[in-house]
């Protein structure tokens, strides 16, 4: 028997002459309704072979979906159905999302969850429906130890493959008997089970019966890494939208992913923004934080994994709160960007001096980064140390600036933290 195994199939082939960074691939499959109309569509990431199923893919997938991908050739104007890790629901990535646009599709527990752990959950879910989002469970909802996830529930997923259709009646009138959620029929095969359901009352369907995942290419236009970063740093500093403004005037690529997004359909807005002062203010500085954080963890330039981002933005972090009661101000403002630039060589390709001719920065800034000397030179070279295994070389590089273990640890600790927390808690500390 065929199932409807989502995460079974092998990404296709890309295109000829389009590297694999260049791409965002999504497979999206049809829930219809009793007249097989379509009434929203299930999406699968399909860019990776391993599509392993993380709160950071959750976002990704989201992100690529309404930004790389265009979102109105995707889904249109339908409802989008997306499988969410119970992490990635507190993640701020869904603060740039409509909430009408989006069901999130959640899972229940292991079969070794507490009490506790399934209670500790509906705060999150009482968040999300306030919001505005719905949820949807699949059919583990009804047991027993979920009673208290029931009013959540906007759709309950039965899947076909698990039960035999002369039970079908029972678990129908069960779900129906302590829920207000629509029933979905999910992996649907044979003519035999969409009658079936569909006599019990059940109005949408899923399943290979009806159609199979179709696969998505969307060719992408990604800025740079390091343009990326630049928008980062003005909005950490709560720069003017004139500045904002400049730096999207200077970059096509950046300013075009910014257009797409704030005007697809998981937006929301009822009118086109083209402007680049008016989508800033739309979006206003931690919205645009976010959205230029997602940009940053989600692009792969070159082949650059996602975590090299990450750890550039530890490092900005790090050497901001090194320098933070040695260094003024404006000095720790450049510290930030000599962390954060501190991998650039690596996520463009090519030497570091080479990927710096084309942005303008502090000559101290320069001299760390290209020539390892000056003033912030022993604060990255700590910085290094911390995420080296090199004992020695940390107590040396801590000794130089006088910092005790503890305050190096603490501050990396605050910088981790910090970076994890980009997508999903307000970035100021």
């Amino acid at each position: 028997m065929t199932t409807n195994d989502n995460s079974s199939a092998p990404p296709p082939p890309l295109p000829e002459g389009v590297e694999d960074g260049q791409v965002a691939v999504i497979a999206r499959q049809a829930i219809v309704n009793e007249a097989r109309d379509v009434f929203g569509y299930e999406l699968f990431d399909r860019s990776t072979a391993q599509h392993a199923h993380t709160a950071a893919s959750d976002a990704a997938l989201l992100f690529n979906a309404l930004s790389y991908a265009g979102a109105e050739a995707l889904v249109g104007k339908k409802t989008v159905f997306i499988n969410c890790t119970h992490d990635s629901l507190a993640g701020g990535h869904l603060e740039l999302i409509h909430p009408d646009k989006v069901v999130l599709e959640v899972t229940t527990l292991g079969e070794n969850a507490t009490t506790a752990d399934i209670e500790e959950r509906l705060p999150t879910f009482q968040a999300l429906r306030q919001r505005g989002f719905r949820l949807a469970f699949n059919q583990h909802l009804l047991r027993r130890a979920y009673a208290s996830w029931l009013p959540a529930a906007a759709f309950i997923k039965l899947d076909m493959q698990t039960f035999a259709l002369a039970d079908a009646e029972t678990l129908v009138n069960f779900a129906r008997a302590h829920t207000n959620a629509q029933i979905v029929a999910e992996k649907v095969e044979t003519a035999e089970q969409f009658e079936r359901m569909r006599d019990l009352g059940v109005r949408l369907f899923q399943g290979f019966w009806f159609a199979q995942p179709q696969l998505v290419q969307a060719r992408t236009i990604r800025p740079t890494q390091a343009t990326i970063i630049q928008l980062i740093n003005l909005v950490r500093q709560q720069a003017s939208t004139d500045e904002i403004e400049a730096l999207l005037k200077k970059d096509p690529t950046l300013s075009f992913n910014l257009l797409r997004f704030i005007n697809s359909s998981g937006f929301g807005l009822s009118c086109e923004i083209t402007s680049f002062r008016h989508a800033v203010m739309i979006l206003g500085l931690k919205k645009l934080f976010r959205w230029a954080a997602l940009l940053l963890t989600t692009s792969r330039a070159g082949g650059t994994p996602p975590a090299v981002g990450q750890t550039a933005v530890v490092r900005g972090r790090l050497m901001e709160l090194l320098t933070a009661e040695l260094l003024s101000p404006e000095e720790c403002d450049n510290a930030f960007v000599v962390g954060v630039f501190s991998l650039l060589d690596v996520m463009l390709g090519q030497p570091m001096e080479k990927a710096l001719e084309s942005i303008a920065l502090p000559q101290p800034v320069i001299d760390a980064l290209v020539h390892n000397k000056g003033v912030f030179a022993p604060f990255l070279e700590l910085t290094r140390a911390c995420e080296s295994g090199d004992d020695e070389g940390f107590a040396r590089a801590a000794n130089a600036l006088q910092l005790s273990n503890h305050q190096v640890n603490w501050a990396h600790l605050q910088a981790l933290a910090w970076a994890d927390n980009l997508t999903a808690d307000d970035p100021s500390v």
